[in-house]
Order: structure tokens, then C-alpha cells, then sequence
């Protein structure tokens, strides 16, 4: 379930981010979309987030579920485990029972890879290496998109560690019936970046 719903998230994430940023900068006309940016990076990751979390979610239950539960009560194989969530559609909530708790994790976490990346690249042409962007050896430009790629990659992680937990104990048979709301007021929000 980890390689198929990832990449079906991917595909949404990806390929619709770039549909969102045209079309809200063509919305905003060409002086509005560059003054305000990092709202259009913003906007249009976290909408195509939205749309890549429905592709995501029951590939990502199944993958909690086999990964939270003690070993020997929930299949392990794909096809297994799948039917074991549909035929268990009311206890489980399959297919889209953790859809507001993973836009809680993964939206924040685009919207801070996406624009994250995409300032740190910015700062670093505007303040460490100054001349034109094109003028730079294709080594250092991958090293700059490396190294943002990092940066940005390190902030999304913090970011969404709290929801990340929460999404993590869903699977759990003590929090079947309690709300995402009621397992983080029970853990603490500094429990849950731990």
C-alpha cells in the first residue's frame, strides 16, 4: 500500500501544484502573482494536497492499520488487509476515516516543502550567490536546490510531526472511538513532536 498510495499522491501533489500555480497567478495577472508569490506557492500546493490526500487515504489506513497492529491480529498482505478494512468499513471508517487527519498532517507539510523550498532558493540567489542564477555552474545549481531541498525538507518535518503521531495512534484499538481532537488534548502538544 506504501509504494501505490505514495505514488498516486505524488502524481496529485505534483502535477496538480503546477495546474494551482498557473492558474492562481493567471487569476492574480503577471505584477500580483510575483508581489504575492509565496501565496500563490501556497495556495496551490496545499489545494493540490487536498486532492492527493483523497488518492493517499486508504492506501494510508491499511498501511497504519498493518503497522499498528500487535503482530498476528491484522494481515499483512495487501490484498488481505484490504479486505479485512472493507469488511470492517464501520469499526475502521475505510476508505476516508483518517482524510481530516491526514490533511492535518500533510497539508501543512506541502504547503511548507513547497514554499520552504522555493524561498530558501530566492535567498540563496539573492544573498550568497548574487550574480544570475544561469551564470552559475550546473554543479553549484544542484547544490543550491540540494541544499534547499534540505532546508526546506527539515522545516515540513517539524511541522508536521504532531499530526503525523496522531495519524499513527488512529490505528491503535484503545483510540477506535476517540476524535483526532480528543487524542492530542490526551497526549499534549509537546508529547506529540516527540
Amino acid at each position: 500500500p506504501t509504494a501505490v498510495g505514495y505514488s498516486a499522491q505524488g502524481m496529485f501533489k505534483f502535477g496538480l501544484n503546477e495546474i494551482f500555480k498557473d492558474s492562481y497567478a493567471n487569476m492574480l495577472g503577471e505584477e500580483n502573482s510575483t508581489k504575492y508569490r509565496g501565496l500563490v506557492w501556497a495556495a496551490a500546493s496545499g489545494s493540490a494536497e487536498f486532492f492527493a490526500d483523497i488518492a493517499l487515504c486508504p492506501l494510508e489506513m491499511i498501511k497504519v492499520k498493518v503497522q499498528t497492529s500487535p503482530h498476528g491480529t491484522f494481515p499483512t498482505a495487501f490484498g488481505e488487509a484490504l479486505a479485512a478494512m472493507k469488511a470492517n468499513a464501520a469499526e475502521t471508517k475505510f476508505p476516508f476515516g483518517s482524510l481530516v487527519p491526514l490533511w492535518s498532517r500533510q497539508i501543512p507539510y506541502t504547503i511548507t516543502k513547497f514554499v520552504g523550498f522555493e524561498a530558501v532558493v530566492e535567498q540563496f540567489y539573492k544573498r550568497v550567490f548574487t550574480n544570475p542564477r544561469d551564470s552559475y555552474s550546473k554543479g553549484t545549481q544542484l547544490g543550491v536546490t540540494f541544499a534547499s531541498g534540505y532546508i526546506a525538507g527539515v522545516a515540513c518535518a517539524i511541522i508536521s510531526q504532531p499530526a503525523d503521531n496522531l495519524v499513527s495512534q488512529m490505528g491503535k484499538p484503545e483510540n477506535r472511538a476517540k476524535s483526532f481532537g480528543q487524542m492530542a488534548s490526551e497526549t499534549g502538544m509537546s508529547n506529540l513532536f516527540f
